[in-house]
């Protein structure tokens, strides 16, 4: 009896410790696909209290973002335009994106990486709150040109996609509003902030000799626009491009001539990964990009006054080089990685 008892004991107790592992697990899990504030950042902007990110939820969106069910034709997914391993720009292949029909895009596409901290979106800050990008790129002409009720309709069409909206928002039909919700649980955990440059902010990592001089000097002579954690105080700027600046910029939102060939200044993480540069892609590489800040400034009426007085950034060949060492230091491997995002996961 004595005997029989004890295994009904340790059977008992060995069932009760397998049932909290489990639920250790699922709350490890469930960890792992909410969002997390990085200490050494400022407050994220997104409205995560209206729409906390769950795994349901990011799964979703991540369905989502690699289906082109979203476009007109079923040709181009949100992931043809912005790549895992560009830290979510568009690849070299694609200075401008690529849309429906193949036709070719205006802007290069961005890296999407840490849009939950940001307040305005795209190269002249047209959108103002994230869960509104996907509707520009769904509508615009030249990219999935669709009609975003139509989007909506197919996915009310598709038996699985109704099972997963029901499951990630308990609902019975889908509509735009949880479409874009499940879309930017997707993008707001894009987060990147574990560069060695994070690291030697958070003093478990070291940047060598040259990088550090490199640091200094960028501070110095780039980070006026491109200041903070974030690399960017995502004002809006015209860098000298063009004497005659083709694309209107950041006038096509205010309507103010003073904005003319204005455009957001990009922030520089990942920025060794996701050339080619500037809002038409017009450099291929980091040596490009400060040769022009050096020596390929034009003037213009709406030109930064930070650049007006000199026409150019003074630095060495040497000084060039550590910057770009620098700039290498802000690549986050573990952003680019990251299994949440692969496409087989």
């Amino acid at each position: 009896m004595y005997i029989s008892n004890l295994k009904k004991q340790l059977s008992y107790w060995g069932l009760l410790l397998f049932i909290l592992s489990c639920s250790e697990r699922d709350v490890q899990v469930e960890e792992a696909y909410s969002f997390q504030q990085p200490v050494h950042f400022p407050a994220a902007t997104y409205t995560l209290d209206n729409n906390p990110v769950s795994k349901k939820g990011f799964l979703l969106g991540k369905k989502l973002f690699n289906d082109p069910i979203l476009s007109r034709d079923g040709s181009v997914s949100c992931s043809s335009c912005h790549l895992q391993a560009t830290a979510f720009a568009d690849s070299r292949q694609h200075p401008l994106s690529i849309g429906v029909d193949n036709r070719k895009g205006v802007r290069n596409a961005p890296s999407l990486a840490n849009l939950a901290f940001m307040k305005e979106f795209f190269w002249d800050g047209g959108v103002t709150h994230l869960d509104f990008t996907p509707l520009n790129a769904i509508e615009a002409s030249f990219e999935m040109d669709e009609k975003v009720e139509n989007v909506v309709g197919r996915l009310n069409a598709s038996e699985e996609y109704q099972q997963l909206f029901g499951k990630a928002f308990g609902i019975e039909e889908v509509t735009t509003p949880y479409m874009l919700h499940a879309l930017s649980q997707f993008m707001v955990m894009m987060v990147s902030d574990n560069s060695r440059y994070d690291q030697y902010l958070l003093g478990t990592g070291e940047l060598t000799p040259d990088e550090l001089h490199g640091l200094v000097l960028f501070e110095s002579k780039c980070g006026a626009c491109h200041s903070g954690v974030l690399q960017s105080d995502f004002s809006y700027r015209n860098n000298g491009l063009d004497e005659n600046p083709i694309d209107s910029g950041r006038t096509r939102i205010t309507e103010n001539r003073s904005d003319w060939g204005k455009f957001r200044v990009p922030s520089l993480r990942n920025i060794a990964l996701t050339a080619p540069y500037m809002h038409d892609a017009r450099f291929e590489t980091l040596d490009e990009v400060l040769i022009h800040y050096r020596e390929g400034i034009q003037y213009s009426e709406t030109l930064d006054p930070l650049l007006e007085n000199s026409l150019g950034i003074t630095m060495t060949d040497e000084e060039q080089e550590q910057i770009i060492q620098f700039l290498k230091t802000l690549t986050d491997r573990e952003l680019i990685s990251d299994s949440r995002f692969f496409t087989t996961e």
